[in-house]
């Protein structure tokens, strides 16, 4: 058994490093600035224009299959990416991807939607949050009903990533009360829906840089043939959809910590204090000795899930612990990296302060910390998973 990164691994992530430390890391200060002064933190023209010359690089549809022109690096590299990316909370993404859920889209619905995406012509959102139903699904109200050939759908979506710039939605509806009144699960189907079929969209301030969408459908009518997967089967997706976003925030509470981290480190080396520097001081040495100890075993546990996602197996539990103990090191590290950093820490002139909102959220979205122990204690009192079986 080797823990070491292979070769191969350190291939992709070095590059990435250097492209996040030589393109985006000079960009931050800009970032600040613009969502000081209330413009978006980068422009769809710049964002394009790092992508290109990302792609430049190789760097391509990360996870994208080959046959649709991409690196299909797998899971565990991804994770790789996604911590080395989140050294940066410039807004960036790599083109040439699409949503996990859409690739079960059949060979029409693939060419008209999954293609532009990829390609960056298309953006897409997920929408299966309401505002009585976030990790609770029983409590879904959206309803689509069948009327001829087509379905018409009601209701409403909230904290929707991506909701207020996407050209259409994967949105969950229910299409069989009474199956999804007996398990919540079921009679539950997911739709694309194209902006232009009349849904619309709602800016959400938030006290992050984060700005989801509330999403409202009256009476939107959508075609038979844009159901995605199977008729009743939006649940399964919607599960896929979350899994795969769960672990994510492990590895991006990673990426950031280690940034984090390092600020602390040199900050404490040039900040003296009664004639010393504060790193002599015993309380700082044990603030950085435990971020570092937690960096490490978010670290693990991110790659664990990923590793475990890439040999086509369940990582449900793995991802549930990925994210609830990464979402949380992230927030115990930058509450440390602010105070060791005192009152400059606090003000809008660092990044620690930027971090420190956004961080906020990793124990909200994508499952909240209450519903990932929820899970991993289920799975454990059921006996769906045994203690220290990890191989």
């Amino acid at each position: 058994m080797d823990f070491r990164l292979p070769d191969d691994h350190k291939m992709v992530r070095n590059p990435i490093s250097r492209f996040v430390e030589n393109e985006l890391i000079p960009l931050e200060n800009e970032v600040l600035k613009n969502e000081r002064e209330g413009r978006p933190s980068l422009s769809e023209e710049k964002l394009g224009e790092l992508q290109l010359k990302a792609k430049e690089f190789g760097f391509w549809g990360i996870n994208t299959p080959e046959e649709y022109g991409g690196a299909d690096l797998g899971q565990m590299m991804m994770a790789i990416v996604y911590m080395e990316i989140s050294k940066t909370f410039v807004p960036f993404r790599f083109g040439g991807s699409a949503d996990n859920i859409l690739y079960y889209g059949n060979e029409e619905q693939k060419k008209k939607y999954l293609i532009p995406t990829i390609n960056g012509e298309k953006k897409s959102c997920f929408a299966m949050t309401e505002p009585d139903a976030g990790s609770d699904t029983r409590n879904i109200k959206t309803t689509a009903v069948k009327d001829g050939n087509e379905w018409v759908i009601n209701g409403e979506k909230t904290f929707i990533t991506g909701g207020n710039e996407a050209d259409f939605v994967m949105v969950i509806a229910i299409t069989d009360k009474e199956a999804h009144a007996r398990t919540g699960r079921e009679g539950v189907t997911c739709f694309i829906v194209d902006r232009t079929m009349g849904w619309k969209s709602e800016y959400i301030h938030t006290m992050g840089e984060w700005g989801p969408a509330g999403l409202v459908f009256d009476n939107v009518r959508v075609p038979e043939e844009n159901i995605l997967g199977e008729l009743h089967g939006g649940y399964k997706l919607g599960l896929e959809w979350i899994g795969f976003a769960r672990w994510v925030v492990g590895a991006r509470a990673v990426g950031t910590a280690e940034r984090l981290l390092q600020m602390a480190i040199d900050y404490s080396k040039e900040r003296f204090t009664f004639g010393r520097p504060i790193s002599d001081r015993q309380a700082i040495q044990w603030q950085i000795a435990d971020s570092a100890v937690e960096i490490e075993a978010a670290r693990w546990l991110t790659l664990n899930a990923a590793f475990t996602l890439d040999q086509g197996e369940d990582n449900r539990h793995l991802a549930a612990m990925a994210k609830l103990y990464g979402a949380n090191m992230g927030n115990r590290v930058v509450d440390r990296v602010l105070q060791i950093h005192g009152g400059m820490g606090y003000t809008r002139e660092l990044q620690i302060e930027r971090w420190y909102r956004e961080a906020r959220l990793w124990r909200i979205y994508d499952g909240t910390d209450e519903i990932q122990r929820m899970i991993i204690s289920r799975n454990l009192l059921k006996g769906h998973v045994k203690i220290g079986d990890f191989i």
